[in-house]
């Protein structure tokens, strides 16, 4: 049999400038998480599959998870997600560290899902977490780290838009609706499904929950909402006023006024995963070939539950690297990384001359120059060419003449300048490369 040269199905392989995008978005995710005051966590690749039953909705757990039997008997899975394992390692520590807890990760993850668009079954995440922060200034906070990322790629809200609901609220226009909590969850999943399958679908899955008409139309009225101030006339009606100020201060009191425009209202946005319980959101891009999430999150309050651990307010988003790569695609936000980035070409025109070069090319890299080296002579026509390919900003020619002068020919490709120095006067050809 033929072994096939494909990656496994909804996998990739990163070829070196397939690398370079890659290295490039995780370098801005390092970048931005830190300029937060964010700490950099790992966690296992895999975790015993009861945590995940215990935190994670059926889907995940009968479609989408790698699970398997170890040689001790233990009923493990590949990583499907992180916030299992943030929580757990969370439950751990936070009684001893001081609050509020700021962390990030960019773990590997493996789902079983149907590859297409947007979507495979192995990605890395942006995650970024915070635990314990006083009143809701974590979940202002998570939202102005996302907007700050997004804009760090020069992206603005022509690019995208942050959708934006309260469970809270959520929670409380059900509970006009019906005080059935069954009948509560069956809505949450139909909110959360309402905009992937038709109208009449929606209206048919409506019917069969046995609701009476008055709470048929409220649920209606509240699916139609299209602004923070529809919001608040709905909830005015119903006498819960209070519920839409408090929502209402905690947009124009906590977000900079500089990102306030990306913000937009949305009652469809309630997250699937039911252990949300305040703020929830999606980022949106706008871009007519990419109309599609790019990165969901939200408050909870009760995760550590699980671990039988007291209420600690938390809230964190994921951003996959295929979605954001797809969304920086889509508006050519991403800089040009087919090719990489050296800073001098090594080359020489001379049989000896990677011996009689080989003192100078170790000192250079010791002085943290980036020098790719060519391993035999080459002609000074296929020079060029070559500097081009490898990404090298300068190069170094020694032929014959060089040789006899016991000098080195530097070129700087984009000012087209070139000066020759003594072979050994290691510290005139480091400032020439730094300063030219």
């Amino acid at each position: 049999m033929t072994l096939s040269k494909k990656p496994y199905k909804g996998t990739r392989d990163f070829i070196p400038e397939d690398k370079r995008v890659q290295d490039y978005l995780f370098q801005k995710m390092h970048q931005c998480a830190q300029l937060f005051g964010y700490e950099h966590y790992d966690g296992p690749l895999l975790e015993e599959v009861e945590l995940y039953k215990a935190k994670s909705g059926e889907e995940l757990i009968n479609d989408q998870i790698y699970s398997f039997e170890d040689r001790g008997g233990r009923f493990v899975a590949i990583r499907p997600e992180m916030t299992p394992t943030v929580a757990r390692m969370v439950a751990k520590i936070h009684k001893e560290v001081a609050k509020p807890i700021r962390w990030y990760s960019i773990p590997n993850l493996l789902r079983y899902e149907r590859p297409q668009r947007g979507r495979l079954r192995e990605h890395w995440q942006f995650n970024c977490d915070i635990f314990g922060g006083p009143g809701r200034m974590g979940e202002a906070e998570i939202i102005q780290l996302i907007i700050f990322f997004l804009e760090s790629f020069g992206a603005n809200e022509s690019h995208f838009e942050v959708l934006i609901n309260d469970r809270t609220i959520v929670d409380t226009i059900f509970t006009e609706v019906t005080d059935n909590e069954e009948t509560h969850y069956k809505l949450y999943k139909l909110v959360d499904k309402s905009k992937k399958i038709p109208k009449d679908s929606l209206e048919k899955e409506l019917s069969e929950l046995n609701l009476n008409a008055k709470s048929i139309e409220l649920f209606q009225n509240y699916l139609s909402l299209q602004s923070f101030s529809d919001l608040t006339s709905l909830l005015t009606k119903l006498g819960k006023k209070e519920i839409a100020d408090d929502f209402h201060k905690f947009i124009s009191d906590s977000i900079s006024s500089d990102q306030l425009p990306y913000l937009k209202y949305d009652p469809t946005i309630v997250r699937g995963l039911d252990y949300y319980t305040g703020i929830v959101f999606e980022v949106f891009d706008k871009h007519p070939d990419n109309r599609r999430a790019i990165c969901g999150g939200g408050a909870y309050a009760n995760l550590l539950q699980i671990f039988n651990e007291s209420p600690l307010p938390g809230v964190g988003f994921g951003l996959g690297d295929v979605t954001l790569q797809d969304f920086l695609t889509s508006h050519n936000l991403l800089p040009d990384l087919s090719k990489p980035e050296n800073d001098l070409l090594i080359t020489f025109q001379t049989d000896s001359g990677l011996q009689d070069l080989s003192s100078l090319i170790n000192k250079l890299r010791k002085g943290n120059i980036k020098v790719v080296t060519h391993l035999e002579a080459i002609k000074l026509k296929k020079v060029f060419p070559l500097a081009e390919k490898k990404g090298a900003d300068f190069i170094l020619l020694y032929g014959d003449d060089e040789k006899a002068k016991g000098e080195v020919t530097l070129k700087k490709l984009s000012r087209k300048l070139q000066s020759s120095f003594p072979i050994d006067d290691l510290n005139t050809i480091t400032n020439f490369i730094h300063k030219a």
